[in-house]
């Protein structure tokens, strides 16, 4: 059985109006986090009397390395915080990504600080390298607040360690996503000890108030965004299960209902965070993108079942209460540039692209959507797909495996033979990581250039 849900019509109606593409705020972001960083490095030197011996170079270099770690830990929490002009307007993958990679320089970063301040002190006191450990036990007992940020420097590891890739995957999702919740008490357990003993603090109160109004700043961000926002969106539209439809074997609609669902601000190809609060799975926060467009009384997911909690929606009563949070991606109508669209999808991540698909207005033959499965049974919501695809004049293509499991052509060749002005194409591009990097390849192989290739991957 599958879900129809009208609507395509309205929806096209609401984003009818002159392509005029919304700029992403990424370049300016980077550019202001680079001014903070020598902001940083400037107020280092200043406070930084002498570097004439080996003693003074390793204590600045310790410091350094502090003060820059210390900046980094508020970008990484500010990365959390789920602001919309982060969220909506850079990509919820693309901050995923800057927060991963400016994880992975904070620890680095702290990893050095700890060892090089320390053995700056060791030889101050007249020790050797060989002393260090003893030397960072004494810090830890006597210097104000040291012990509260080594036990913040212990978990702020153990969340690194448990974020390497191989680690990563095969924790459950859920474990995962609560361990990394302890980024916020690594924050607050390290930030005193930056106040009580960094000179830098000491020597320049307005530094002291800039970090304070950094860090409180971003904790207000966290507050607004991750606390109050959902609390007021899911109080004021009462969200609940409407019914749940097994589309094919192993994947599920979901259909949610609500109180003035339109006013929620959602667009096609955008996801929420839910939760559904049924026995097991009230603690269990996932992102699953809308698979059609957004009604003033209904949304719908549609999920394939790939664990625990997935195989767990098919279960879900009507009437269940839902807790959501979003919307949340970039991967909408306003990325677009050009009158022609090509949308290609990968196994789940036609969700997004059957909205869009829905949605995106455009004469006959402007959209084209290319749906890669595994075979013909994998297609999910094609009845729809084909549907929407005669109603619209678009054109619908499907890339399935051969009987003896041989994978179809999805080269830069290919493409421009189905589409021979496919440079002329907007590319609206979701699937798993590694379809989506041999796509994005063939895609710029056929002429797209790289800034009309919009995708988002669902791996968060």
């Amino acid at each position: 059985m599958t879900t129809t849900l009208a609507g395509g019509r309205a929806a096209r109606r609401q984003t009818m109006r002159r392509i005029r593409p919304r700029r992403s705020p990424a370049v300016p972001l980077v550019i202001a986090l680079w001014a903070g960083a020598a902001a940083v490095l400037w107020l280092w030197w200043d406070c930084t009397p002498s570097l004439a011996d080996n003693t003074a170079r390793i204590l600045a270099a310790g410091r350094i390395t502090g003060l820059l770690a210390g900046y980094l830990m508020a970008l990484v929490v500010l990365q959390m915080a789920r602001v919309p002009a982060l969220e909506r307007r850079v990509g919820s993958d693309r901050v995923a990504r800057w927060h991963a990679m400016s994880g992975r320089y904070t620890v680095s970063l702290v990893i050095a600080h700890v060892f090089l301040i320390t053995w700056a002190y060791a030889l101050q006191a007249g020790k050797t390298l060989g002393d260090v450990v003893q030397q960072f036990m004494d810090m830890v007992t006597t210097l104000p607040d040291m012990g509260k940020a080594a036990i913040g420097t212990g978990l702020l590891v153990v969340i690194a360690l448990l974020s390497v890739g191989g680690v990563r995957r095969r924790l459950p999702y859920d474990t995962w996503y609560h361990v990394h919740l302890l980024t916020y008490a690594v924050v607050f357990l390290t930030f005193w000890h930056q106040i009580t003993t960094g000179n830098e603090f000491a020597v320049q109160p307005a530094a002291k108030t800039f970090w304070y109004g950094l860090y409180g700043a971003v904790t207000a961000l966290v507050v607004w965004y991750r606390i109050l926002t959902p609390l007021r969106l899911n109080l004021r539209h009462r969200m609940y299960v409407e019914a749940v439809i097994e589309e094919t074997p192993g994947i599920v609609s979901v259909l949610i209902g609500g109180k003035k669902l339109h006013r929620m601000g959602a667009e096609a190809g955008q996801f929420f965070r839910w939760r559904f609060l049924a026995p097991g799975m009230r603690f269990s926060s996932h992102p699953y993108s809308l698979s059609a467009a957004p009604r003033p009384d209904m949304l719908r997911i549609t999920v394939k079942a790939i664990g625990d909690h997935t195989a767990r929606l098919r279960e879900l009563r009507p009437g269940t209460r839902v807790w959501a949070e979003g919307p949340y991606g970039a991967l909408t109508a306003q990325r677009r540039s050009r009158g022609k669209v090509l949308l290609v999808a990968g196994g789940v991540g036609i969700t997004p692209m059957r909205a869009l698909f829905e949605t995106l207005p455009g004469a006959s033959g402007d959209i084209t959507l290319l749906y890669r499965a595994n075979s013909t049974q994998d297609l999910a919501l094609w009845d729809e797909l084909a549907a929407i695809a005669d109603e619209r004049g678009a054109r619908l293509m499907y890339a399935v495996n051969s009987p003896d499991g041989e994978r179809p052509d999805i080269s830069a060749e290919r493409l421009r033979q189905k589409l021979p002005d496919i440079e002329e194409h907007d590319v609206f591009l979701c699937g798993p990581p590694g379809f989506a990097q041999s796509v994005y390849e063939s895609l710029r192989g056929a002429g797209v250039p790289a800034r009309r290739i919009h995708h988002e991957s669902f791996e968060m």
